[in-house]
């Protein structure tokens, strides 16, 4: 039972205009629990404030409810050959779900004008995401898979040509509607050639980088402490799929963060720096896997680090890369490429494993290994 934060003139304001808007909704009601959450503010993309529970008092004390989060990448390798896509925003996704009967006084939540608590699931509370996804996993089950994915409130809708996507659409949108789910008419995308999914641009070409969200990366400032590189770093690490050797270009950054090592901004770290920069700003579009066809692999290894492509007809579809630690930096050439090619096998099994694959190395030695 924590005390309420305390607040400006202008948050004091914000909070009771939110609070009123909630009452009004039906989404909150008075309370008289004992046990209740301060609040908080959120910055939104669109520059408001979300008011949200700091409920990591009553998430200390919550038995765990783990449910699966898709992969990003796997929702991805799902929309090969389609060329037309809609997204469907939820509304509130979260306030779509009510709160238990006799669980509400759980989610109380204390401001300057009262005690209040949620009849809707709200934000924060920790087992929030997994009941939110499983509730769209379970309606949307039948379909999940065959025509569109679906990550939270987010849903992608794809299809090979108009005419199915219509039905596909109509579909989708008839099993919200029967079971009460609401669609936020603001955020909604229909029958595009390409979409913004997830920092991603979805297309029939394939996946490519955002170009909001490289545009934040290319006006990024030469950062002035450890914090600020572990920052940049993280950002630029959402796309290292689309930079070869990613792991080298970024070593000098990697080597900057660890514990008790001095911050120092060198020549070496603004080349690294500056460098990703460059990678992302002109990073290749990623074709689309299609597992009907046969995936060829390219391995290669530096005096620091391992870089590998994964491509189907001579586009690539994925890069990754690792840098070198210790006993591996003193591996002789042969190694450093054979540790190349177990590595892209054990990232990329589930490519390859199904069916034959090709690799190709510029080791000659490499090429009498045999299965």
């Amino acid at each position: 039972n924590r005390p309420a934060y305390r607040t400006n003139p202008q948050e004091t304001k914000e909070i009771d205009n939110q609070v009123q808007e909630l009452l009004d909704k039906g989404w909150v009601q008075k309370s008289l629990r004992p046990c209740v959450v301060p609040v908080l503010f959120v910055p939104k993309k669109d520059g408001k404030w979300r008011m949200c529970c700091d409920c990591r008092a009553i998430n200390n004390i919550t038995i765990k409810y783990r449910h699966p989060i898709p992969r990003l990448d796997d929702m991805l390798d799902e929309l090969h050959g389609s060329t037309i896509f809609s997204k469907i925003d939820l509304k509130s996704g979260y306030h779509q779900i009510r709160i238990k009967e006799g669980d509400e006084w759980k989610t109380a939540f204390k401001t300057k004008f009262g005690l209040y608590e949620w009849l809707v699931m709200p934000f924060g509370l920790i087992n929030a995401p997994s009941t939110f996804i499983r509730l769209m996993n379970h309606v949307l089950r039948e379909c999940i898979g065959k025509f569109f994915v679906v990550y939270f409130d987010d849903i992608l809708i794809y299809s090979r040509s108009q005419g199915e996507h219509l039905g596909h659409l109509r579909e989708v949108l008839l099993i919200l509607r029967n079971n009460h789910l609401f669609a936020n008419v603001e955020k909604y995308t229909f029958c595009v050639d390409h979409v913004v999914f997830l920092g991603f641009i979805v297309s029939k070409e394939g996946v490519r980088v955002d170009p909001e969200k490289i545009k934040a990366i290319q006006e990024w400032p030469k950062p002035k402490n450890v914090s600020e590189v572990r920052i940049f770093h993280g950002l630029a690490s959402f796309y290292r799929r689309f930079v070869p050797n990613f792991s080298s270009i970024a070593s000098p950054l990697n080597e900057l963060v660890k514990k008790d090592v001095p911050f120092e901004w060198t020549d070496k770290h603004d080349h690294a720096f500056q460098l990703l920069k460059d990678q992302l700003t002109n990073a290749p579009i990623l074709a689309l896997p299609n597992f009907e066809k046969t995936f060829e692999q390219e391995c290669d290894a530096s005096g620091i680090g391992i870089g590998v492509m994964l491509l189907q007809g001579g586009h690539p579809i994925a890069y990754f890369s690792e840098k070198l630690k210790g006993a591996s930096l003193n591996y002789p050439t042969y190694d450093k490429e054979l540790y190349a090619l177990v590595r892209a096998l054990q990232t990329w099994e589930h490519y390859l494993v199904s069916k034959e694959f090709v690799i190709h190395s510029d080791h000659e030695s490499l090429k009498y290994l045999r299965g």
